[in-house]
């Protein structure tokens, strides 16, 4: 399964490179790029359940998490 994260389910990406050398040329030879999400490992204390859950969590979730509690956020995602 690919990597994503727990709460805003980010994935990767496909996008474009871009040459600097052929911006003004019509022939741009630089092939596609696979962008990764900024995905971390993270073990959560839930202080309503009295135990940790290990998540690979972005740092988007991870600012989620802190703005509406650990709980909230991780019961709406279905992680708990």
């Amino acid at each position: 399964m690919a990597r994503s994260c727990a709460v805003t389910g980010k994935t990767t990406q496909i996008g474009g490179r871009y040459s600097n050398r052929t911006r003004a040329t019509q022939f741009n030879p630089t092939g596609k790029v696979r962008r990764k999400a900024n995905l971390q490992k993270r073990n959560i204390f839930v202080p309503e359940l009295g135990k940790s859950v290990l998540v690979d969590i972005s740092v988007k979730g991870m600012r989620h998490i802190k703005k509406n509690g650990a709980h909230a956020t991780l019961k709406k995602a279905g992680v708990i």
